[in-house]
């Protein structure tokens, strides 16, 4: 084959809009992990954290968790720690303004690279607190995507296609899991509970959850058929393959819209598209964009393959995908297999996962509610006892939830997972003991202080069964004068007895 047919056909000059919105994107979202780190690490992980990270590092092995916290000249501090994150914000506003992109080839991959790098050096210390899935999926979105390479060449076709195959691995991963799982995804009963019993609600979960049961078995429906037949119809023709794309972006956004899923959504949505061209772009929304383009490309149309898609470039990218087909046998053959894993790492640097959600599904809703009183008489029953309040998950139950994603109130997860059982965990006794001993660093990750910064004379723990409040009960509370409930809670039960942290 002519060399110049074979380079045309590796070339995708289609696909440059599509680049922008993946390097860009990912980059957005690489900075606003980095600022969660800023924020929460060192409270909940750091030298004085819940679950420090020195002292997981000294007892685990590079082999379990590689970081560059290892290095000999430099072992953890929550100094070194915000450096890592100021270098990487950094780094990934360099790509946001298109600096990278604006230099040769290959520039984008040590940018990336290094975002890479960092962000795996705090997730693999993360332990409890980066146990999600969208951890892994921000990171291996960020490996790939340096290697769409910088405007001075053309998309690579391969890329595309090895992008649209990280699709299926986590859409079609998630739909597998779904039907494997909980029975109620298979009787389309699943989101009848969903809305309520979601890990961190937003504003418009309690309307979803009050629509109608045949509404409820079209979502379930519609879920299935985007997660288990969109996401093949990327490897089709275009403009199959975008409207395949636009279906999961589509189903993304309604998730966006009802929960709070950090970067989840928002990093499938990038990754979808990768099956949308620009000429489809074109033909829904028009033009002109902006000069994002190759030398020697006008709109979508190459002039000179070899300019497109230099020889270099394509051994280059071709030996990259080829390795990264090797690293995705494992969760090819997971796909497919009974015992399908879920958001698991076949090797030690994370790449070629299996992802998934809500393989099994929860039907009620309990949260725990830590309180504390000045009053060291008070009693369980008696006492001017008050709740201390969580950024993001539900409290008061006159709050509506907040929007929050695509940020990550780490604490706030962890507190639905400790209503399922998870309390008894190292973590959760450390945290009520730092909320009861009046510690500065961790209030930090809450919400007001009731004390105004003074330790409580007393604390305790409850845990209430939770439930949207009804249309009719948010009116009688209006006529009757009190404040419209957006939760009702009832079934109180005792996880920690009034108790006296304050030399804790």
């Amino acid at each position: 084959m002519d060399l110049g047919v074979l380079l045309s056909f590796l070339t995708a000059e289609d696909y440059t809009i599509a680049r922008e919105v993946l390097q860009r994107g990912v980059a957005t979202l690489f900075f606003i992990a980095f600022l969660s780190a800023w924020n929460q690490f060192p409270a909940l992980l750091g030298e004085r954290g819940l679950t420090p990270a020195p002292r997981f590092i000294a007892l685990t092995t590079s082999d379990q968790a590689p970081s560059l916290f290892r290095w000999k000249h430099f072992t953890y501090t929550d100094r070194r720690l915000r450096i890592v994150c100021g270098v990487g914000m950094l780094a990934a506003v360099t790509v946001i303004i298109g600096l990278p992109q604006a230099g040769p080839a290959w520039t984008t991959i040590p940018v990336f690279g290094l975002m890479w790098w960092l962000y795996f050096s705090i997730s693999s210390i993360g332990q409890r607190f980066y146990g999600f899935g969208w951890e892994s999926l921000l990171l291996e979105s960020g490996f790939l995507v340096g290697f769409l390479g910088s405007h001075e060449v053309a998309p690579s076709l391969l890329m595309i296609v090895f992008l649209r195959w990280f699709v299926v691995r986590v859409e079609f991963g998630a739909g597998m899991i779904k039907m494997r799982g909980d029975s109620s995804w298979r009787d389309l009963s699943a989101m009848d509970y969903h809305h309520q019993t979601q890990p961190m609600p937003g504003p418009f979960s309690r309307r979803a959850h009050l629509m109608p049961g045949w509404w409820h078995r079209s979502e379930t429906l519609g879920s299935h058929v985007i997660q288990l037949i969109a996401p093949w119809l990327l490897f089709l023709p275009q403009p199959i393959a975008s409207f395949a794309a636009v279906a999961i972006i589509i189903s993304q956004l309604a998730l966006v819209v009802t929960g709070n899923y950090a970067w989840l959504n928002w990093a499938t949505i990038l990754l979808a598209f990768a099956g949308i061209s620009d000429s489809f772009l074109a033909w829904i929304v028009g033009g002109p964009w902006p000069g994002w383009g190759w030398p020697g490309s006008s709109g979508a149309e190459a002039t000179d393959a070899s300019s497109a898609l230099p020889l270099w470039w394509a051994i280059l990218i071709t030996a990259f995908v080829i390795w990264q087909c090797v690293l995705n046998v494992p969760a090819l053959r997971n796909l497919f297999s009974r015992g399908q894993l879920m958001n698991a790492s076949f090797n030690r640097w994370g790449l070629g996962n299996a992802y998934g959600a809500f393989g099994s599904m929860t039907e009620s809703r309990d949260e725990i509610i830590i309180e504390g009183t000045l009053d060291p008489e008070a009693t369980m029953a008696e006492g001017d006892w008050r709740p201390y309040v969580f950024k993001g998950k539900p409290g008061d139950v006159r709050r509506r939830s907040p929007i929050v994603a695509p940020y990550h109130l780490r604490l706030d997860w962890l507190m639905w997972f400790a209503a399922l059982g998870d309390y008894r965990q190292s973590w959760f006794s450390r945290l009520v003991e730092r909320i009861g001993s009046g510690d500065a660093q961790i209030r930090t990750q809450l919400g007001p202080d009731p004390f105004d910064g003074q330790a409580p004379a007393l604390i305790r723990v409850r845990i209430f069964t939770y439930r949207y409040a009804t249309g009719e009960e948010r009116r009688q509370a209006a006529e009757e004068g009190a404040p419209r409930p957006w939760w009702v809670r009832s079934n109180p039960r005792t996880m920690v007895e009034p108790t006296d942290l304050r030399g804790g």
